[in-house]
């Protein structure tokens, strides 16, 4: 596994730009034990109640790892130390009704492992039986696959 690198950030990009997408989320597949971190969206926010790969928006002037980094922090309490692989993306209609693409990658974390939520409303670590029992879109579930070698 070849850990991602500058330039295969920026023709990511490049290529969800000639796609005609402009809106850009990083999301990240944190692994334990042969599960998969997990976290559940607000029940009053858009998609509430869904649970998803702990992501973000990538801010102007910001590189996928960067984002990254700061958005697992934001949403977790945990730290990244590496970003191990690229995985996909996938696309979907935002909230504000933007085309954004989530570009999804496998990491690995810094002790202490300990999850603070700031901005969802539980977590869970569930395993590949385990899935159907979450409310997860189907992107989601097409992301994870590819880490349980389906």
């Amino acid at each position: 596994m070849t850990q991602p690198t500058q330039g295969l950030y920026q023709k990511l990009i490049e290529e969800a730009k000639k796609q005609g997408i402009n809106r850009y989320v990083v999301g990240a597949v944190i692994m334990k034990d042969s599960k998969v971190l997990l976290l559940q969206r607000p029940k009053d926010d858009f998609m509430g109640g869904i649970f998803e790969l702990p992501s973000g928006k990538v801010e102007d002037g910001e590189d996928l790892g960067t984002a990254l980094h700061r958005e697992v922090e934001e949403e977790t309490g945990l730290k990244i130390k590496e970003i191990k692989k690229y995985l996909d993306h996938f696309d979907y209609e935002s909230k504000s009704g933007k085309k954004t693409r989530q570009f999804s990658f496998v990491v690995t974390m810094e002790e202490p492992f300990e999850i603070k939520l700031e901005e969802h409303d539980s977590y869970v670590w569930a395993s590949k039986d385990e899935l159907q029992e979450y409310p997860v879109t189907d992107s989601v579930k097409q992301i994870l696959s590819s880490c349980w070698g389906e």
